[in-house]
């Protein structure tokens, strides 16, 4: 009797999208399933794997008043994941649908999970699971500083789903010690980790101590430097669930294969409601203070915590996602040992006592230097584009070097050369002692040329 329930509910889903699907455009429909929607045949498909030869008489209703489905305050009977092997899941999932992924987890952990909601990929999300006809929970963290546009968007979702988003809110009195003591906007200045970790990772790691599952809409192309090999079902590198301790809590991440377009795709073809920011410039919204929209070539990422180094921004949600990126450098034969890098004949190599001698008094001549790890996979996909650059300006005034700023250079980068992450690209200006940060992630020939450019 424990599966009766999503099998019946998913059976009955399979007629729902039918009708959906059928009152779309042609254009729409293949835009559907190519995305993971289901068409006709899909349908039956669906009907087939449940009930086998066994026939039902659907219940057809209107898609413009579809049928209110199922939340938290319904309770769910629903097998607990137990002995699964979660790797052998993810390779299974690969090439899944967003919908298959979605349907295949609610119909494992039932009401032990929730979708994590926020932006445009959460709300495909929650269209994905209403339209499995399996109840489901969504969960939001409201951390005070949201855009007003964004309360809104909260609203019409659970006006148009019948649901009630479970909101979770930061400690009162952790918010009054942090903003008495360093004002409102302390961030700017020393980072968003604080505030984050006060506004969203306790609010978020007490949100998902009730679960034993969470899905997110996590996408490979969202960020070069953290997101890049999302699986697609994973044991939560970070928080813990319901039953405590590593390993206690799954993580899934249906859309992480989609790109960008398909996602807003299948937001138009199915009448989705989302942020009216990304109609002004807006790409990954967050707290207000935290976001800006951006340029035409930037990446959505640019977005986000601008001020601060490109390659990890994670707010500490996705934390896991930056664990082993200096793995390598834990092990420090292994990091003495590695290859060097960026070994094109017009890029010099600096030593330490230059790098302080360049930093003390004014220079007679300008500097692009790269303070680089040669086992960092984010110094490696630069390699061609920076020996490049240095072909291209091997004539100009400009010195193209590079310093080594892991292993026992690292403590000294960090506190003079603004070293947060590898690679650090840096500018150093003639005729002065100034050192200059290149901000964006955006490490080709052109972007590099243009920062140069701009103080020439």
């Amino acid at each position: 009797m424990a599966l009766l329930v999503p099998v019946q509910a998913a059976f009955a889903s399979s007629f729902k999208l039918n009708q959906r699907v059928s009152a779309l455009s042609g254009d729409s429909q293949r835009s559907v399933a190519q995305f993971g929607g289901l068409n006709k045949a899909g349908c039956e498909g669906l009907k087939k794997e449940f009930l086998g030869s066994r026939s039902l008489e659907p219940v057809v209703r209107s898609t413009a008043n579809p049928a209110p489905v199922a939340t938290a305050t319904i309770p769910v009977s629903a097998p607990v994941a137990k002995e699964v092997d979660w790797e052998e899941l993810n390779k299974s999932l690969e090439n899944a649908s967003p919908f298959e992924i979605i349907q295949k987890a609610l119909t494992l952990f039932g009401n032990d999970i929730a979708i994590a909601f926020s932006g445009a990929e959460d709300v495909a999300l929650i269209e994905y699971a209403h339209l499995t006809g399996l109840p489901y929970r969504v969960f939001s963290l409201e951390t005070g500083r949201l855009n007003p546009e964004t309360y809104r968007l909260f609203d019409e979702v659970e006006k148009k789903y019948n649901i009630h988003i479970e909101y979770m809110f930061p400690d009162a009195s952790e918010v009054e010690a942090l903003v008495r003591a360093k004002g409102l906007f302390s961030f700017y200045e020393d980072g968003h980790q604080e505030c984050c970790r006060v506004r969203k990772v306790r609010p978020l790691r007490r949100a998902l101590k009730g679960l034993r599952a969470w899905i997110t809409g996590q996408r490979r192309d969202q960020s070069p430097g953290t997101r890049a090999n999302v699986p697609v079902v994973q044991v939560d590198p970070a928080f813990e669930g319901l039953d405590g301790g590593p390993g206690s809590l799954i993580k899934y991440n249906p859309l992480t294969a989609v790109t960008s377009a398909e996602v807003w795709n299948f937001l138009r073809s199915m009448n989705v409601p989302y942020n009216a920011l990304h109609a002004q410039g807006y790409v990954s919204i967050g707290c207000e203070p935290c976001t800006r929209p951006v340029l035409p070539g930037q990446h959505e990422r640019e977005g986000r915590w601008w001020w601060e180094d490109a390659t990890q921004k994670e707010c500490g949600l996705h934390k896991g996602n930056l664990s082993g990126l200096e793995e390598t450098e834990t092990n420090g034969s292994a990091a003495s040992d590695v290859e060097d890098i960026f070994t094109g004949k017009n890029v010099t190599k600096l030593s330490r006592e230059e790098i302080e001698s360049a930093i003390s008094k004014p220079r007679d001549k300008a500097g692009l230097v790269v303070l680089y790890a040669p086992w960092c996979r984010f110094s490696q996909a630069m390699d061609e584009s920076f020996n490049e650059v240095a072909d291209i300006l091997a004539d100009s005034p400009v010195l193209v070097g590079k310093f080594r700023a892991d292993l026992d250079q690292k403590e000294f980068a960090q506190q003079n050369l603004q070293l947060k992450t590898f690679p650090t690209i840096l500018f150093f200006p003639k005729g002065t002692n100034a050192v200059i940060k290149y901000p964006s992630e955006n490490r080709d020939v052109d972007s590099l040329l243009a920062f140069v450019k701009s103080f020439q």
